[in-house]
Formats: C-alpha cells, sequence, structure tokens
C-alpha cells in the first residue's frame, strides 16, 4: 500500500506523537522518520523513539567519521563507526558521548589480535595519514597507549610499551628517511651517469676523424654492419620522421683492429681516452654482457637436450589441456606451467587424480609429494637446470604482454625438456614458430578445433532474463558488486569471481556455482584462465568495452573469443554456447564480427625477454655501480637496440620504480635489492611504499611480522569497506609470503602468515556466499547502475 504524501497534516501529527511521548524532533527529521515510519504514526511511544533513534544513528555514525579523522592516534575503522553508533542509546547523546563510544569500540576490536605487537601493527596501519605525510609521534604515542588499555597492562607496563613503541617509530622513520634521501641522491646521480654517456656520442659526420679514416672507408663499413650503433635517434627532416644513428666512441676504438692495423701515429694518443671510455662502458660492451640478443643461449641445460616443440593451439573448450595433461601423465618426468598459482593448483589437482604424485612451486608456496618427479608450477618458477621428459606450458598467448611475455619467453626456450608442448591460442602461432627457430628446435603444430558450437545471440540480453547457468562479465570489482547486488534483488542466487580474491575462494565460488548453489555467475575476465566453472548457458559481457588503465577501448577479438568461448561444455549439459551482450552494453553484431574473425596474431612478433639476477649483476659490476636503479636504467637504454631483428625488451617500469624506492636501502645487497624489485605488490595499494618500508626493516635486522586484518565482523553483516579491507590484507600476505620464500630469517612467521591467508580465505568465501542484509544490499548497490552502457569511471 503506498505511503501518504508527507505534508503539514503529517507533520503536525508527527509531532504531537513525539512531544506525548515526551521527544523532540528536529524539522530536518520529520520527513525521513516518516518515511521510516512506512507513513503511519505508531501509537506504541516505544515504536516511535526506536524510530528517532534509529534515524540518529545513521546521522551520528557520519559525526563519528569525522571525530575519528580529528581524533589523536585513534585507529578507528568503519565497522568501529557502526558499532558505536549501535551503543549509543541516548537520543541526545553529544560528541563526548560519542568519542567514548567510539573509542570503547576500538578497544574491544584491538582485544581481539592475539597480542601487543600484532595489535599495534595493525592499529598503526588503520591511523588517518594527513596528505603526503605520515602520523605524529604524538599520535603514535596515543596509538600505543590505546593497544596497551586494550590488553589491560598495568600502569608501569603500558607506559614502558608506549616509549618503546614511539622510539622504534622514531628509529623506522629515520631509517626511511635516510633510506629515501639515499636514493633520490643515487638516482640523480646514476641519471647524471647517463647523460654523461648519451652526451659522448657522436653522429657519422664526426666518424672520419675519430677514426682517422677517410670519409669512403666509414662508409664502406657503415654499408658493411661493421661499426656498433650506440642508439637511433628520432628526427623530423622535410616534413617526414627519420631516425638517426649515434655511436659510441670507446665501442668504436674497440672495433678498430678488426677493421684494419691501425697506424702508428695514432696509438699513442688514443691510449688513454679508450681508458677513460671503457671505464665509462659502452652500450655495445653492456648490450654484450647482458647477451639478451642471443637470449636462447643463456639456457645451457635446454640448449644440451635434444629438444622438440609441439605447439597445440585452439580456441577455448578445444581440449588443449586435457591433452597436454594427458602427456605430461604418460611421461616418467615433468613439469606443467601456468600464469596462475590457482591454474597450478589445478594442473596438481587433474595429474594427482590420475594417480601421478606432483609437486607444486609458486612464488610464494612449496608443496612436496614424496617420490614425485612432476610438478606443477606458476610459469615464473619454471625450473631451468632440472631436465623432464615432457613439458607443458599453457596460456602461450601470454607472450604478448609486455610486463609478464618475457616469462613465457624464458620457459619455452628455457625448460630442460625434450619435449616442450606449448598451449594456446591461435594468435600465438607466429610467435612460437619464431621462438623455435631462435632455439634451434623442431616445431610440430598441433591445431584442435572447439568441441561444440559457439554462437552470438542476435539481440542484447535484458537483466531480467539473466537466469540459471549464465556468467556476467564485468571489468571492475565496482561493477561486479553492482550487478550482484541488483541480481540479488531480482532474487537471484550469485557466485562472484574477480582479480583481488584468493585462489582458494575463487575455486569456492567457482564451485558454488558449478553444483548448482548459485544460479548466476558474475565475474571480471579474470575467468577467461583455466579457472574450472562447469558448464556455461551463456557468457554475457555487461559491455564490449574495457579500461585498460589508459583509455576505455573497445574488446579485441582474443578477449571476445577467450571469454565468451567459456560458453557450452562438450558432452555437458550446454553443449551449445551462447556468447551476449547485456542491454546497453554494446552491439551484438559486434561480438558475431569477433566469434568469426580469424587469429589475430600480435604486432610484434619478436619475444619480450628480461634481465635476471645474473645478468643485473654482471651490469652493475662493468659500468661500477651498485644501484641497482642504475643497473636497470642502463639495461633497459643499451641493451636491445630497438630495432633488434630477434627480440624486444620486456617492460620494466615496475621492477624500475621499486629499485628506485629501495636503492637508498645501501645495507642490502644489490641483488637482495632485486629481490624486492621482482616480489609482486599492488601499487594501488601503496605497495611500493611497503616494500621499502620492509626494506629497511630488513635492513636494520627487525623481523617483519605478517600482515593481519584483526577482528572482522559477522559474515552476514559485512559491508563492502570490510570486504576490501579483507582483499587488501589478503594481498599484502601474498607479497609476504613471497618475500618470506627467499627471506625467511627476517619473514619469520610463516605460519602466522598461512593461519590468517586462511582465516582471511574462509571469511571472504562465507561473505561471498551469505544473502547479505537489506541494509547491505542496499551499501552494495551503486548510485547509478553502471553495468547500462558504458562504464562510468
Amino acid at each position: 500500500m503506498p505511503q501518504e504524501p508527507f505534508g503539514a497534516e503529517q507533520d503536525a501529527a508527527l509531532q504531537a506523537a513525539a512531544e506525548a511521548a515526551g521527544l523532540t524532533i528536529s524539522p530536518a527529521e520529520a520527513r525521513p522518520l516518516w518515511r521510516a515510519l512506512g507513513g503511519a504514526v505508531p501509537a506504541d511511544a516505544a515504536a516511535l523513539r526506536d524510530a528517532l533513534l534509529a534515524l540518529r544513528r545513521r546521522g551520528w555514525r557520519v559525526r563519528l567519521a569525522e571525530l575519528a579523522r580529528r581524533a589523536t592516534g585513534l585507529p578507528a575503522r568503519g565497522e568501529d563507526l557502526d558499532a558505536a553508533a549501535a551503543a549509543l542509546s541516548r537520543l541526545d547523546s553529544g560528541e563526548t558521548e560519542l568519542l567514548r563510544a567510539l573509542r570503547e569500540a576500538v578497544l574491544a576490536r584491538l582485544s581481539g589480535h592475539a597480542g601487543l605487537e600484532t595489535a599495534l601493527a595493525a592499529a598503526l596501519e588503520d591511523l588517518p595519514r594527513p596528505p603526503n605525510g605520515e602520523p605524529t609521534l604524538e599520535a603514535i604515542a596515543h596509538c600505543a597507549s590505546l593497544v596497551a588499555e586494550a590488553f589491560a597492562l598495568p600502569a608501569t607496563d603500558a607506559a614502558a610499551f608506549t616509549r618503546r613503541a614511539t622510539e622504534e617509530e622514531r628509529r623506522q622513520r629515520a631509517a626511511r628517511r635516510a633510506a629515501a634521501k639515499a636514493a633520490r641522491e643515487t638516482q640523480v646521480e646514476e641519471e647524471g651517469r647517463l647523460k654523461d654517456w648519451e652526451s659522448s656520442l657522436v653522429r657519422a659526420e664526426a666518424l672520419p676523424a675519430l677514426l682517422q679514416a677517410s670519409r669512403a672507408e666509414v662508409e664502406g663499413w657503415l654499408r658493411e654492419g661493421r661499426l656498433p650503433v650506440a642508439r637511433h635517434v628520432p628526427l623530423r627532416k622535410g616534413g617526414r620522421r627519420i631516425r638517426v644513428p649515434e655511436f659510441d666512441p670507446a665501442a668504436l676504438r674497440q672495433v678498430v683492429p678488426t677493421l684494419r692495423a691501425p697506424r702508428p701515429a695514432a696509438r699513442a694518443p688514443t691510449a688513454a681516452p679508450v681508458a677513460e671510455e671503457t671505464r665509462r662502458s659502452s652500450n655495445a660492451t653492456i648490450a654484450r654482457i647482458a647477451g639478451l640478443d642471443r637470449y636462447a643461449a643463456h639456457f645451457a641445460t635446454a640448449r644440451a637436450l635434444d629438444r622438440r616443440i609441439i605447439a597445440c593451439l585452439g580456441p577455448t573448450n578445444s581440449g588443449k589441456t586435457y591433452y597436454g595433461l594427458t602427456r605430461l601423465a604418460e611421461a616418467e618426468s615433468g613439469v606443467a606451467l601456468g600464469p596462475l598459482r590457482l591454474l597450478a593448483h589445478e594442473y596438481r589437482d587433474a595429474l594427482e587424480a590420475r594417480g601421478v604424485p606432483t609437486s607444486l612451486s609458486t612464488g610464494e608456496e612449496r608443496i612436496d609429494s614424496p617420490g614425485s618427479r612432476h610438478t606443477a608450477a606458476t610459469v615464473e618458477m619454471c625450473p631451468f637446470n632440472t631436465p623432464f621428459d615432457v613439458a607443458v606450458v599453457d596460456e602461450a598467448q601470454m607472450l604478448a604482454d609486455p610486463e609478464r611475455g618475457p616469462a613465457w619467453t624464458a620457459a619455452i626456450m628455457g625448460v630442460p625438456a625434450r619435449t616442450v608442448i606449448v598451449l594456446g591460442a591461435p594468435d600465438a602461432a607466429p610467435m612460437l614458430r619464431r621462438l623455435a627457430a631462435l632455439c634451434g628446435d623442431p616445431l610440430e603444430e598441433i591445431r584442435l578445433e572447439r568441441m561444440g558450437p559457439l554462437t552470438a545471440a542476435p539481440t542484447p540480453v535484458p537483466l531480467d532474463e539473466i537466469g540459471r547457468g549464465d556468467a556476467v562479465i564485468a571489468f571492475s570489482r565496482r561493477e561486479v558488486f553492482a550487478l550482484r547486488a541488483a541480481l540479488l534483488r531480482k532474487g537471484r542466487s550469485v557466485a562472484v569471481v574477480y582479480g583481488a580474491l584468493g585462489p582458494s575462494v575463487r575455486r569456492a565460488e567457482a564451485r558454488r556455482f558449478r553444483e548448482g548453489e548459485a544460479e548466476v555467475l558474475v565475474a571480471t575476465d579474470a575467468i577467461g584462465m583455466g579457472l574450472n566453472i562447469g558448464p556455461l548457458r551463456r557468457v554475457v559481457f555487461s559491455a564490449l568495452s574495457k579500461w585498460d588503465g589508459q583509455s576505455d577501448r573497445p574488446l579485441t577479438v582474443q578477449e571476445i573469443k577467450q571469454i565468451g568461448g567459456r560458453a557450452g561444455r562438450f558432452g555437458g549439459a550446454h553443449a551449445e554456447g551462447v556468447v551476449a551482450v547485456l542491454a546497453g552494453g554494446g552491439n551484438p553484431k559486434d561480438i558475431a564480427r569477433g566469434l568469426a574473425a580469424g587469429p589475430v596474431p600480435p604486432v610484434d612478433l619478436r619475444p619480450p625477454v628480461a634481465p635476471d639476477a645474473d645478468i643485473v649483476a654482471a651490469v652493475a659490476a662493468e659500468i661500477g655501480t651498485q644501484s641497482l636503479f642504475g643497473a636497470l636504467r642502463r639495461i633497459e637504454r643499451s641493451v636491445l637496440r630497438r630495432d633488434d631483428p630477434n627480440y624486444r625488451l620486456g617492460d620494466l617500469s615496475t621492477q624500475i620504480a621499486i629499485a628506485a624506492a629501495v636503492d637508498g636501502v645501501r645495507e642490502l645487497s644489490l641483488l637482495d635489492r632485486w629481490t624486492y624489485a621482482m616480489c609482486p605488490v599492488d601499487a594501488r595499494d601503496e605497495g611500493v611504499q611497503r616494500l621499502t618500508d620492509w626494506a629497511v626493516a630488513h635492513a636494520l635486522g627487525s623481523a617483519i611480522p605478517p600482515p593481519r586484518a584483526g577482528r572482522l565482523p559477522p559474515p552476514d553483516r559485512a559491508g563492502q569497506e570490510a570486504l576490501q579491507l579483507a582483499e587488501r590484507v589478503h594481498r599484502r600476505l601474498v607479497a609476504w609470503r613471497w618475500m618470506a620464500m627467499r627471506f625467511p630469517l627476517i619473514y619469520r612467521d610463516i605460519e602466522g602468515a598461512l593461519a590468517e591467508s586462511r582465516r582471511l580465505n574462509g571469511w571472504i568465501e562465507a561473505v561471498l556466499s551469505a544473502q547479505p542484509s537489506e541494509r547491505n544490499r542496499a551499501g552494495e548497490a551503486l548510485a547509478q547502475p553502471v553495468f547500462k552502457g558504458r562504464k562510468r569511471r
């Protein structure tokens, strides 16, 4: 029954009821209170008071957030604000009561930690931070005293704990400031060194005088390619762009003896400059030392084997993985390499199900299976020194990825197996042919076709028609939860999969959908890589464009095929797969064109490569530096020419950013800093700064405790803030566990990290499988339905 409109008459009735109950309602509260009461004045004064209290609690929650920001050293979370507001029962509660309730809520949460140090670490993480700054030492002291109070320490012990915490923070800050200053100075020094080298380069017109040769001789050597080019400089000439070569004098002088016998008169005056230039290290010298233009030769064990490569290529649902794992299971020894820890677990499970004992190796996890001669691993963990009979390298189209592609190049070129089975989309074929040729390995291509029809829906799909067996694909976490909330309101049960979830939670959500506990799956494009989600009736894209970090661009043909191809399952309940777009998300004809298109090879067929620890150390030694930043910048500039015919340098931007931050931690060796630079971090979560803080603590010899989330609300009452916190801490734990595999004496509490990971995974799984309350459903929904039309950002 519709509510009666709120007007003067309703206002008067409400005020009269309030006066009779001894309550005061402000003009601003009257209309929302009327709506909360359902458009009727309750006869019971207690019901009116309860409704007014609930309304004021919402206002107090906003006020509490402001008080928490202004308070000194109060590490309040959203759940603390909720608990404090719920604890207030006086309708006239003022600022003093609000702060007292908030403080009690924080104390209760901190007391739930396992110990003082754990509680303090979590509390310091939650402290409000001023823009571009750190909490004051006074705030640190207040926070520490609050932790001491939460654990009911005696006054003397509490004062000592607070003093120790403040002194430790002062020590850590001094070390961080010193490291940051040293990093800045090192960066300036190394950039200056690079500029000095670049300023020493000369162009072709200077070569005759430099080489003491005639112009004709120089032109002949250039035509024959006998003079090493340091770099090409883009210029405009006559309205067109040209690339002008520049040369390193030191490198040229080193090749003079191979051109012709040097003139006697030239030897004495050139001796000293050659020594000076060599000390600065020419580009050619750096490139020769790194040897990335001879990358295949780096893998001595693989080159010593009589290898053959089998490229098993086909679309999604064509049986590639079955083929690869079958060959692997039949071999006496082998390794399966994939892009995700989750897939490594699935390979291991599949092999163990066939009676093949299999170990696991990922960046942050090892499981040794006694007597096993098979290993399932992430591609970055490829073992390069242990020969196998068979290796399977999955998702070969990842070769085209600028950041992770070098790991696939290394695995395919370097895995020491007599038979290397490479699985991937047909688009990867041209690059695989080039890789095989560079290795000198014979290549056999096997083409598989999809085991079941895949069609494009002719018309867009309204959200109301999304039902059992459908997967809706979004392109951000925010959009996933908008769709989830909308489908829950329509009575659907929903499982979700997105990148921030840990492997065990993704598998649990996939199982819920596969076994029918959830009717609909809402996922990001994370499902495009092999996760066993079971038969899909239909894949429905929320939009046919995605934000790639730089712009909103249309989905590629490969993305449409890779993700849409998850629809249908040969021999299953949905043999025919359907690919569609949500109403308002794009033109269905674009899907039809994408599914019908042939393979689209990468624009650049040269495989990407990246340096390893040995190369970094060799380059640093050659240029006479202990700066990781300097070594990586020189590699970036020097190691591979942009026109190298065989290879291209992968994206080193993340490693260079971390190197610039940790370079000031001089107590850590160059290779220790390189290890930090290789750690997987989330830059959006201040990952580089956190990694730098860990490096500083490492240098001080301090044990680095694993991140912890502290007490979390019950899953059925959890809002987005608590869920995002748990996901954030889980990602930090992934980085911490990765570091613990390399520095176990500093990252010591591996059992604590594993326990916290299990706890967070279980809690997140419970949150996602719970049917949220109406209050939290409303909180999950976005103000605007971002799944209609192009995504708002």
